[in-house]
């Protein structure tokens, strides 16, 4: 079942009972409409950013056992943004994604995206930079049987 109206390339869809499917919409229709549209869709499809994990971050330093102090420099070889201590930097630089009690800490540059992992040894830190991609890698995807 479906009902037209005075928009033209405009046409409402119903079941039985008289309940909205959905619509056509024809060029027309579509020019008038596609840029409100594609607005909503890309704002609805923003997933909200999970919050810092600090607690693993503090339980990291309150059993930190590596030969050297608890290292709060970050920088990014990538685009230069550094910090001596990133967790009390006004206005933040770099974002804590990851934490464990094994020593791997994983940080995001505010200023370029990119993944900064510092990888705690017992006696040395190894720092890795990987650019933003909007997209993750096809080994990091899901394979089909």
């Amino acid at each position: 079942m479906s009902q037209t109206h005075d928009i033209p390339g405009f046409q409402e869809i119903f079941d039985a009972q008289g309940q909205p499917l959905g619509a056509l919409l024809g060029p027309e229709a579509w020019a008038l409409v596609r840029e409100a549209v594609l607005q909503h869709c890309a704002a609805s499809t923003v997933t909200p950013e999970k919050p810092e994990p600090l607690a693993d971050w503090k339980n990291l330093v309150q059993s930190w056992d590596f030969k050297y102090p608890v290292d709060l420099d970050v920088s990014c070889p990538l685009c230069g943004n550094a910090s001596d201590d990133w967790e009390h930097d006004e206005p933040r630089k770099f974002r804590l994604n990851a934490a464990n009690m094994g020593g791997l800490v994983s940080f995001r540059c505010l200023a370029c995206l990119a993944r900064i992992i510092k990888r705690h040894f017992d006696d040395t830190i190894k720092v890795e930079a990987t650019p933003y991609a909007p997209e993750k890698s096809i080994r990091n995807k899901g394979r089909g049987a």
